[in-house]
């Protein structure tokens, strides 16, 4: 080989004299043994992208910049959307007594709002605005109002007027102010209505909320009174819903909806011995007459389907003591429990609750001959009005006594009955106070400790505009905050796990739930609040569709270090040989190198 010269014998005694050749050649060294060993590291080398292309995880590319910008945007401060009180004073005014007005009922609104604004509700993100409407033509607006074609138009209605009916009242009112008091365009909100009239009567304050976004106020009542009074019904009614205060706070941890956006009403009407008597009810009816506006009004917050059923041989789990003063079998506060019979009561049959989606029960129980009639006692020992019971997030339970209770209906014939539709129309007005109770309002006013100087009126709907207005921007805010969250901790999971298979579909959720989520503050900050809670209800479905995305929950994903730990088995030992074995060879190839120039080196200072 080139790298041995002939001239240079090799000398088996390195001490001897002649061992200093061995540090010089003559020839520049060779070349082939260095391109072999590189001939062999080289391809292992370009073979490795190879490998690395045939083990890539495919990730779609997420916006996490822009689920970080929603986070930083949502989570510190919820949104707080617009609201405009509006109070038309029905009597004569003199001077800037509107100004003077607006800014004492100001005063009071802000000493209602105190700490942080609750999710959902409008903060101090309100404005006030006061007419004052003499009658004859003087009218006097406060700055805020002036010229706004959306506010009220004087003369339209006097004190008289105020007189009626409440129904009627309430429905000209409406129509005076424009179907709802909507300021569309505007970007304040929903604009609420307060009226302030003379009364000649002596008999005091009398104050009426109507179903729709105004209340009336009659009777000689000061200018300060007025104005606690109309602070009071603004953030009671028309910005908590009527609700307590701590309920009013809640963020939306009892909000019966699905993570999908989806809630079944299931009704089912139990028989518990049908041979004692068969009960069936005609729901066609209920679900086109009496259901189908409370579905409607409830769609911005939940995609609402309806199923019934008729069960048999339900007997219910709790035991009742009949009791001689009442006349019937009482179930107590502690029996209630018990009362529902998860072995006999097969509930749980919809197809359409598959997945994420939320079922509410809604029972209605015949009672058999012996425990007929059974009748539920409340906490204070009273026989319950409505005679049912709520259990959160699962739904209700409607006792209701056939006519056939008596003991002289034992030897009539055994045949298939239905239910009348005035017990039809009763048990539906205790189904709604029940839903109504489930999204956090009360079942009704009647018990109100103020019902001695208000009056609500009720809505054929189950839910009054107000109140819809609160559940909207309620359900609204909690799905803002339920979809950053969301997206949130799929943008750490994702991040934490750079082996993570991200599907193209989990990229366009994502992007289509931002877009959303966008479109719900836009609608929220405009004060549209049926059209924010539907954006939010989308965009928090579509982050729920892309956090539980198939392709996510079904793989196990390792570790970086995992993976190298799978393939350094097979490919460590030929790497560490080939790569010893270059490193060798480019230090043999350096050495002689080396020699051969000490050697041209001191052959030319000879020469």
């Amino acid at each position: 080989m080139a790298e041995i010269s002939e001239s240079e014998p090799l000398n088996p005694n390195p001490d001897s004299p002649d061992s200093g050749a061995s540090s010089r050649r003559s020839t520049m060294p060779g070349t082939k043994r260095l391109m072999v060993t590189l001939s062999v590291l080289f391809p292992f080398l370009a073979g490795l992208p190879f490998l690395l292309k045939s083990t890539e995880i495919y990730r779609s590319p997420l916006p996490f910049s822009s689920i970080d910008s929603l986070s930083y945007r949502l989570l510190p401060e919820p949104p707080s959307p617009p609201c405009r009180l509006q109070v038309v004073f029905l009597r004569p005014g003199i001077g800037d007594s509107a100004d003077r007005l607006a800014r004492l009922i100001s005063d009071e609104v802000d000493k209602r709002i105190e700490g942080s604004p609750t999710c959902g509700s409008c903060g101090r993100n309100y404005a006030v605005s006061v007419t004052v409407d003499s009658g004859n033509g003087g009218c006097s607006r406060s700055g805020i109002g002036e010229g706004d074609p959306c506010f009220w138009r004087c003369g339209v209605v006097d004190s008289l007027g105020l007189r009626n009916k409440d129904e009627a009242v309430d429905e000209m009112l409406d129509a005076a102010l424009g179907k709802g008091g909507r300021c569309m365009g505007s970007g304040v909100g929903k604009v609420y209505t307060v009226l302030v009239g003379e009364s000649d009567a002596q008999e005091g304050v009398r104050i009426v909320v109507g179903k729709h976004r105004h209340a009336w106020v009659e009777g000689n009542v000061g200018e300060n009174d007025a104005a606690l009074l109309i602070a009071n019904i603004f953030i009671k009614y028309f910005v908590n819903g009527g609700r307590e205060e701590f309920v009013a706070q809640r963020k939306g941890e009892f909000v019966p909806v699905g993570l999908d956006g989806s809630v079944v009403l299931s009704f089912s009407l139990l028989n518990a011995d049908p041979n004692d008597w068969v009960y069936d009810w005609n729901f066609q009816k209920i679900d086109e007459v009496m259901l189908a506006p409370v579905v409607q009004a409830l769609a911005p917050v939940a995609n609402i389907h309806i199923e019934s059923q008729v069960l048999y041989h339900t007997p219910k789990s709790s035991i009742c003591n009949w009791d001689d003063k009442s006349g019937g079998n009482i179930c107590g506060i502690g029996d209630l429990p018990f009362f529902v019979n998860s072995n006999e009561w097969h509930l749980d049959t919809s197809i359409a609750a598959a997945g994420r989606s939320k079922i509410l029960q809604f029972v209605v129980y015949v009672p058999s001959r012996n425990e007929c009639p059974l009748l539920l006692q409340l906490p204070n020992g009273q026989i319950s009005k409505t005679n049912g019971f709520i259990s959160p997030m699962w739904g209700g339970v409607i006792v209701w006594n056939p006519p056939e209770c008596s003991a002289d209906s034992q030897n009539k014939p055994l045949i298939r009955r239905t239910m009348s539709p005035e017990d039809l129309q009763k048990i539906f007005h205790v189904i709604v106070g029940q839903l109504r109770l489930l999204f956090g309002f009360k079942s009704d006013y009647i018990q109100d400790d103020d019902m001695d100087l208000i009056n609500i009126l009720a809505s054929e709907k189950g839910f009054t505009e107000w109140e819809l207005d609160v559940l909207y921007r309620h359900h609204a805010c909690y799905n803002l905050i339920s979809c950053t969250t969301t997206l949130e901790s799929l943008s750490k999971l994702v991040q934490s796990l750079p082996r993570m298979i991200i599907m193209d579909d989990i990229g366009k959720q994502v992007k289509y739930s931002l877009e959303a989520a966008s479109l719900a503050e836009n609608n929220a900050s405009l004060g549209i609040y049926d059209a924010s809670a539907a954006s939010s209800l989308q965009a928090r479905s579509l982050a729920e569709d892309a956090f539980f995305h198939p392709s996510i929950m079904s793989i196990s994903y390792s570790s970086l270090e995992h993976y190298f730990a799978i393939y350094m088995p097979f490919f460590a030992p030929v790497s560490l040989h080939l790569i010893l074995a270059v490193v060798r060879e480019i230090g043999r190839y350096r050495r002689e190198r080396a020699k051969y120039l000490s050697f041209m080196a001191e052959h030319a200072k000879t020469s």
